[in-house]
């Protein structure tokens, strides 16, 4: 599987979001809570109607479900705690004015989920096939499921059909379909951008992104600073950020800061709206440290499980929020997407105009193959131009999938199960555990003895470091350290 990257100019304005630099129009916002006869409110203060009697569902099918369950980590229970189940194909309605909007599905696997098998289309794009909500929820970890989607929505009858339609399996015959929950937020283009002039390998310019593409959320982290819930998201999009701790790779975390009292986040509209990410975004962030002869010997790398195949939009969140970094050429690094550089000499103060000013870049990255796949993303300190500290810094990280544009579709595989998540569902997995010989747990037992060590060695190096970067204090130029003079020393890549 290869991956191919292409600059995307992310500075240039994009003019679709001029608009909305005061926050967005929050109007023509849509939530169903399915199963639900009544209306209610969740825990970040949203309505949602039931589905029950909707105006989008007047004839709704299927049987409406409850959860036997209702698990501790549930945001809230509305609208988890029911389900619309469906035999066969069914498709709600809505009412919506043209252009982009976010479309979220909801779904919390409970008893109404075995068996449950479906794809789901909208705007005349495959967002699920073959889907199995139980088997992505164990496989991510959570009780429940989220899938965020942007479409645009482009038809004279200004309607969003969203269908979901049980698979069919040689084995079982038919299986059904459910969903929680849907909510649908109008937005302003976020997506378009200039087309890239650049040419890989001999291969034409990348085509434009069309102003029809569909999207998907995979990932949306703030860097550096707690999971910021969608009630505090900016522009009434109701966006969830996670925290990007789960995401790093290797023993070295970097350090986590929040901007000085002093520094005030400033937006740059419209190439840089309000709404492109919350205050909170910007106003913390992850370094790589203050020791700059640390900092050369390893990456900042963080790890994302994704679809091969598709087109991915990379966007990186910027800003600086600490003094002393307020001047030109203080603080460069590289940018690199699965070992490639895509970019150099990355200055935040240079692509922002100063401290506490909040800027993005983009990427469009290439995928091929199939099945799932790793995409690593890495900072290294860029040394060609001699900066003051050798370091780098993040803020925030989105990662979208774009649709295949001939099969109209965003369907990936499932997820696979970690072994260790798959074990400890399967009931008498203890029983079958004292069914092996005495040979089979001596040799594991060796080779247990054997792991513990290298833990412990892991271990070691890591509160090694961890240490040193806790006791290095604040940063420090990095003045006496050897600049590489070879173009292969400041562009190979660092692996951890």
């Amino acid at each position: 599987m290869a991956m191919t990257l292409f600059p995307l100019l992310l500075l240039l304005t994009v003019a679709s979001l001029a608009g909305a630099e005061s926050g967005g129009d929050v109007s023509g916002q849509i939530r169903l809570s399915c199963g639900a006869s009544a209306s209610a409110t969740d825990e970040d203060g949203r309505a949602w109607d039931g589905d029950a009697t909707s105006t989008f569902a007047p004839s709704v099918a299927g049987v409406a479900a409850a959860a036997s369950y209702q698990d501790p980590s549930l945001p809230s229970t509305v609208p988890y705690m029911t389900a619309r189940v469906f035999n066969s194909s069914y498709t709600y309605s809505f009412p919506v004015r043209l252009g982009r909007v976010f479309l979220r599905l909801y779904f919390y696997p409970s008893a109404y989920a075995d068996d449950a098998l479906f794809g789901v289309t909208a705007g005349g794009v495959t967002l699920l096939r073959d889907f199995n909500a139980t088997q992505t929820a164990l496989a991510l970890g959570y009780a429940y499921v989220v899938r965020e989607f942007s479409l645009n929505v482009s038809s004279e009858t200004t309607t969003l059909n969203v269908t979901f339609s049980p698979s069919l399996s040689p084995r079982r015959g038919s299986h059904h379909a459910f969903v929680n929950g849907i909510e649908i937020v109008p937005t302003p283009d976020m997506f378009t951008t200039p087309v890239p002039t650049f040419a890989n390998g001999g291969r034409p310019d990348l085509a434009p992104i069309r102003a029809d593409t569909a999207y998907q959320t995979m990932y949306r982290l703030n860097v550096g600073g707690e999971g910021i819930t969608p009630s505090h998201d900016a522009g009434g999009f109701y966006r969830n950020w996670d925290n990007d701790a789960p995401y790093i790779a290797g023993a070295a975390f970097g350090v986590t800061f929040e901007k000085d009292n002093n520094v005030s986040i400033q937006y740059n509209p419209p190439s840089v709206p309000r709404n492109a990410a919350p205050e909170g975004v910007y106003a913390t962030a992850r370094s790589m440290g203050p020791n700059a002869q640390i900092n050369l010997n390893y990456n900042l790398t963080w790890i994302f499980p994704v679809d091969a195949g598709f087109y991915y939009l990379l966007r990186f969140h910027f800003c600086e929020i600490q003094y002393p970094i307020t001047k030109v050429n203080q603080r460069s690094f590289f940018i690199y997407i699965n070992n490639q550089t895509a970019q150099s000499q990355m200055d935040v103060i240079v692509w922002s105009g100063g401290i506490g000013r909040a800027v993005y870049t983009d990427y469009l990255v290439v995928t091929t193959g199939s099945g799932e796949m790793d995409m690593w993303v890495a900072l290294h300190p860029d040394l060609s131009s001699r900066p003051e500290y050798y370091d780098a810094i993040l803020n925030g990280l989105e990662v979208f999938k774009l649709q295949k544009y001939g099969i109209h579709s965003l369907a990936g595989p499932n997820p696979t199960i970690p072994p260790k998540r798959v074990v400890s569902m399967v009931d008498g997995s203890r029983s079958e555990s004292r069914k092996k010989s005495s040979v089979v747990c001596a040799t594991v037992g060796g080779v247990a003895a054997g792991c513990l060590f290298a833990v412990l060695v892991v271990c070691v190096l890591t509160w090694t470091i961890r240490r040193r970067l806790q006791k290095a204090g604040p940063l420090k130029p990095a003045d006496g350290l050897l600049v590489p003079t070879k173009s292969s020393d400041l562009f190979g890549p660092v692996h951890n």
